[in-house]
């Protein structure tokens, strides 16, 4: 059994993988702004009012954690908006930085304050998306969206390098195109196969991964 703490999880990829992880016995902590019903239903520790990009939110959250140890944390929790080229005005900016916020500072926020908390042989897990790839990048287009998930990549690999001496493992995930929400539903896979190739990722890759950048289906993916 292991302690694993899911941003992001009252929906979407986050909820089914606090679904899958509950199932097989894994006691899980789904860390979310606002709880939904179909969380609740799960039956798992909910804390809720947590916003990633907030300091003092995610101070609050490691003092209710007490003194738990994690062997998983899965930062799930992202936006995703649109902005195409002669579109980029004062509203999409905002929307821009927004992603910038979530996408890439909210995981560095959250592994700072989750630091402590983290045993030794632990995984960190960074829900990001093949868009942050600058070689895979052959449509142009979804500006906020990429350049925050090219930043979200950049500082997971930052992260290996600081967290390495704590022997915590940071992989970098792309949980495919998945039909959810955020993606209007479009989309290749729906949210269980994901969370399953994500959660078999995570149990099969060790710190000898710890920066690499991987599809859910296995795939080593390109910078």
């Amino acid at each position: 059994m292991k302690h694993v703490l899911v941003t992001g999880a009252n929906r979407g990829i986050g909820l089914e993988l606090c679904r899958q992880l509950s199932e097989r016995g894994d006691q899980v902590i789904a860390v979310v702004r606002n709880s939904s019903p179909e969380l609740e239903q799960l039956g798992c520790r909910v804390e809720s009012g947590i916003d990633v990009t907030h300091p003092e939110d995610l101070a609050r959250l490691q003092a209710r954690l007490g003194d738990l140890t994690l062997d998983l944390v899965i930062n799930n929790a992202g936006i995703l908006s649109n902005q195409s080229l002669g579109k980029i005005d004062a509203v999409a900016i905002e929307q821009i930085m927004d992603q910038f916020r979530v996408n890439a500072l909210g995981p560095v926020l959250l592994a700072q304050a989750l630091r402590s908390h983290l045993a030794k042989g632990s995984t960190l897990a960074i829900i990001t998306s093949r868009m942050g790839s600058i070689a895979d990048n052959t449509s142009g287009g979804s500006y906020g969206y990429r350049m925050s998930k090219s930043a979200a990549n950049s500082a997971a690999v930052s992260l290996a390098r600081d967290l390495a001496d704590d022997d915590v493992c940071v992989l970098i995930l792309h949980p495919g195109y998945v039909r959810t929400e955020m993606t209007r539903h479009s989309g290749l896979i729906d949210t269980d196969e994901s969370a399953r190739g994500l959660i078999a990722r995570i149990d099969e890759l060790g710190m000898e991964a710890s920066g690499g950048f991987y599809h859910a289906n296995g795939e080593e993916l390109p910078w």
